[in-house]
């Protein structure tokens, strides 16, 4: 039974996280968005909750140290707790946004569900600041208000947060060996 339900998962997860046309699509787009992006002298600002607050800083750390592409992101303790207890939780990335974003910078956000309402606010507020590009990862519904809220919008077909996650982290990471040209390198 466990076998089973083992096999069943890892089915499922090769079916997401196995990137349709439109998804190599997608990551060569945002690969050059950040490369033209660091041209420029801005920065990508990666966003996510929980789980995909760990991948934002994954991705951030990634793309500046490995990928030569600015990056940051907004998980200090000290940041969050302050401007959520300031501006309330829901807009306490928008208020981050506001603060540290620059006009030309790119957003990227991340949201299993495409719903939380931080991010969706933080989105709003990298538009207002004049951001070059805003780059979504989501899953669950087809039509959550995350998935057409980018110039890119990747969502991932499933209702299983885990997989959805997964799925986000392959293919973020995918984009910043994209941009190193190779999948191997040394530290």
């Amino acid at each position: 039974m466990e076998k089973q339900f083992l096999k069943t998962y890892f089915q499922e997860f090769e079916k997401a996280v196995t990137p349709s046309e439109i998804v190599l699509d997608q990551i060569i787009q945002t690969k050059k968005i950040l490369m033209e992006m660091s041209h420029l002298g801005k920065k990508a600002v990666v966003l996510g909750n929980g789980g995909s607050a760990a991948m934002a800083s994954h991705m951030a750390v990634d793309l500046t140290k490995n990928a030569s592409t600015r990056s940051v992101n907004f998980n200090e303790a000290d940041l969050l707790t302050c401007f959520s207890n300031d501006y309330g939780y829901e807009l306490a990335y928008a208020q981050a946004i506001k603060f540290y974003g620059d006009e030309g910078d790119v957003l990227i956000a991340i949201s299993s569900s495409g719903t939380s309402e931080n991010i969706l606010k933080a989105v709003n507020a990298a538009r207002k600041a004049n951001f070059g590009s805003i780059i979504t990862f989501s899953g669950m519904d087809e039509g959550n208000p995350l998935s057409s809220m980018g110039d890119i919008n990747f969502w991932v077909n499933s209702h299983a947060y885990n997989i959805i996650e997964n799925t986000h982290q392959v293919w973020m990471l995918s984009v910043v060996d994209l941009i190193i040209g190779k999948s191997e390198y040394s530290t």
